[in-house]
C-alpha cells in the first residue's frame, strides 16, 4: 500500500508540473527575460515556440513580414530615417531568423548558439552590392577610390586588406598626400619634392634616397637642406653655403694644387674626414 501511495503522490506531482508548465510556460520553463523588444509577449511563449519544435521561423514571420523588416515596425509605421536599418533581410537565401537572433536575454542556451550573420547567408548580387548595407568609409584613403570593395576586402573581414597602389589611376599616384598625411619629422618638413622621388609604392619603408651615396652629413656638414640645395631644388646643390666654403677659398685652395675644375665638389669630396678621391 505505501509503495502504490508513493507512486500516485508522484504521479499527482508529474501532472501538476506538467499543468503548470501548460498554464504558465514562461514561468516554468523559460531560460530566460526577453529582449525589452518582445517584453509584451512574455508570457505567451506559443507566440513563437511551436508545442515540441521550439521556436520557429514560420512564426517569427507571421508578426515580422519579410519585406517590412527594417522597413516598417510590425504596427505598420515607417521607421525614421535615423533609426532605419539596411533591409538585407530581403536578401536571404533562407528564411532562418534562430540562424542569427536568439530572444532569452542570459540564456545558457543562447550563448551557446552562434548567434553570427554569416554573407554566405546573402543573394550572391547582395554580396557584391556592399552599399546595400555598410556606408561608404569617409576616410582619407577611401574617399578617392572608385573600386568595388571587393577588390581589396572580403566578406570574412573587413581587415587586413590587400590594397595595391597598381588600383589607382596614374592621377591618383601621383597625389600621396590625398591618402596619406605629410610626414611632419625634421627631415620631411624641408622637402617640398614629390614622395615618389624616393619612396615606392609597395613599402614605404626603406626610402630608395640615401643622401650618404653623395655625401656623408657629418660634423659640421649636417646642416639643414636648403644650405646646399637652395630654393628646394635637390636635383642641385651648392658647396658656398656657409663663410668656410667661399668661392675664392675654395678656388684658391685648388688652383694652389693645380685643379682647375672643381665645380662637382661631390665626386671628390664625399665627406668632411677622408682625403679628396682624385677623379678619373
Amino acid at each position: 500500500m505505501k509503495g502504490r501511495g508513493l507512486m500516485l503522490l508522484m504521479s499527482g506531482n508529474l501532472v501538476a508540473l506538467l499543468a503548470l508548465a501548460a498554464v504558465y510556460p514562461h514561468l516554468m520553463l523559460s531560460p530566460g527575460p526577453l529582449v525589452a523588444a518582445h517584453a509584451t509577449i512574455g508570457a505567451d511563449c506559443q507566440a513563437c515556440h511551436a508545442p515540441w519544435r521550439g521556436a520557429t521561423s514560420a512564426r517569427c514571420i507571421a508578426c515580422h513580414a519579410v519585406a517590412d523588416i527594417g522597413v516598417k515596425t510590425t504596427a505598420g509605421a515607417t521607421l525614421r530615417p535615423d533609426t532605419a536599418r539596411v533591409a538585407f533581410h530581403q536578401q536571404l537565401i533562407e528564411q532562418d531568423c534562430m540562424g542569427c537572433h536568439g530572444d532569452h536575454v542570459g540564456a545558457r542556451v543562447a550563448e551557446e548558439l552562434d548567434h553570427s550573420f554569416a554573407h554566405a547567408l546573402l543573394r550572391p548580387s547582395a554580396r557584391a552590392d556592399c552599399g546595400g548595407c555598410h556606408q561608404r568609409p569617409s576616410d582619407r584613403v577611401h574617399r578617392d577610390i572608385r573600386i568595388g570593395c571587393a577588390t581589396c576586402h572580403t566578406s570574412e573581414r573587413w581587415k587586413p586588406s590587400d590594397f595595391n597602389h597598381a588600383r589607382l589611376d596614374s592621377t591618383a599616384l601621383a597625389q600621396c598626400e590625398g591618402c596619406h598625411a605629410a610626414p611632419v619629422d625634421a627631415l620631411h618638413r624641408q622637402v617640398k619634392g614629390s614622395c615618389g622621388a624616393c619612396h615606392g609604392q609597395v613599402t614605404w619603408t626603406p626610402a630608395t634616397f640615401e643622401h650618404a651615396r653623395f655625401f656623408e652629413l657629418d660634423g659640421d656638414h649636417d646642416a639643414s637642406c636648403a644650405t646646399c640645395h637652395v630654393g628646394g631644388d635637390f636635383e642641385r646643390y651648392t658647396c658656398y653655403g656657409c663663410h668656410e666654403h667661399t668661392v675664392g677659398n675654395v678656388r684658391n685652395k685648388h688652383e694652389e694644387e693645380g685643379i682647375r675644375d672643381f665645380a662637382p665638389c661631390v665626386e671628390c669630396h664625399r665627406n668632411a674626414r677622408d682625403e679628396p678621391r682624385k677623379r678619373r
